[in-house]
């Protein structure tokens, strides 16, 4: 099979979001493929968020399609989504770690999916699940934390807990909601080093919204730029300025130097 065969890992097209009276997607189109990696870019409230929560089916377009690993998201059964969700993890912006518990027991936690029955404190595992668990753990750097409470972490050890934990569930695409808004700029460009070189290793399909252009810049393959739930931008990060980028923030977008006619609207 060629590469122009193979289907895109994430297919939305003509997607509409409304809640009551607000438009929060209109009309958004958005092809992934294999291995990349796809920064969303976009003010609070442009619909970057809601874009995402469509991709693992925790929201339903009210028209337009949104396909994932070759699945029709909105048209999958209760048993179908959930299998889809094992295949898509998620890292969210405040972490969604279980303070009380150990680092390695929310690691663990990752798993659940495809573990029978409830887990009731770290012996409850398989002894395969808990060295897993650990391999995560050291790939992220923080091994030597296994046993402490999440609480006692740093907010940037935090998030790569939540990134090991993520990789429990052995998936094949990535999605990311505001990973760094709550970190310090360094803590930051460690997180997004992290995930970019763990995609790389691990061949992930990456979608993550950002507000940081310089992150964006540095990390992405690609940049999609919301504004008013509309596309305004998609293009390559190579070559990109950050005064292009910027334009995603301002006012109605034109064609400037650099973009190809179309990437910017």
């Amino acid at each position: 099979m060629t590469s122009t065969t193979i289907s895109p890992v994430i297919a939305v097209s003509a997607v509409t979001k409304d809640f009551g009276t607000t438009h929060a997607l209109r009309g958004v189109d958005l092809t992934v493929r294999h291995g990349e990696v796809v920064v969303l870019l976009g003010l609070s409230g442009s619909g970057k968020s809601t874009l995402l929560r469509h991709l693992d089916g925790l929201e339903f377009p009210t028209s337009g399609t949104v396909r994932v690993l070759d699945q029709d998201v909105p048209a999958l059964a209760p048993g179908a989504l959930r299998a889809l969700r094992g295949r898509v993890a998620m890292i969210f912006q405040q972490f969604e770690l279980v303070p009380s518990l150990t680092v390695l027991e929310n690691v663990l936690t990752g798993a659940l999916g495809r573990l029978r029955g409830p887990r009731l404190g770290l012996w409850t595992y398989p002894r395969a699940a808990k060295l897993t668990a650990l391999n995560h753990l050291d790939r992220v750097g923080l091994l030597e934390k296994a046993y402490q409470r999440a609480d006692q972490l740093s907010g940037g050890q935090q998030q790569r807990v939540a990134i090991a934990r993520a990789l429990m569930q052995d998936p094949e695409v990535l999605l990311a909601d505001e990973p760094v808004a709550s970190l310090d700029p360094e803590s930051s460009d460690q997180v997004m080093a992290l995930i970019r070189e763990i995609a790389a290793e691990r061949g992930l399909t990456v979608v993550c919204s950002l507000h940081q252009v310089d992150l964006a810049l540095g990390w992405a393959d690609r940049i999609v730029g919301l504004r008013g739930g509309e596309v305004v931008l998609d293009t390559p990060t190579a070559g990109l300025s950050k005064a292009q980028v910027m334009e995603v923030y301002g006012r109605v977008a034109v064609p400037v130097g650099g973009l190809a006619a179309g990437n910017l609207r």
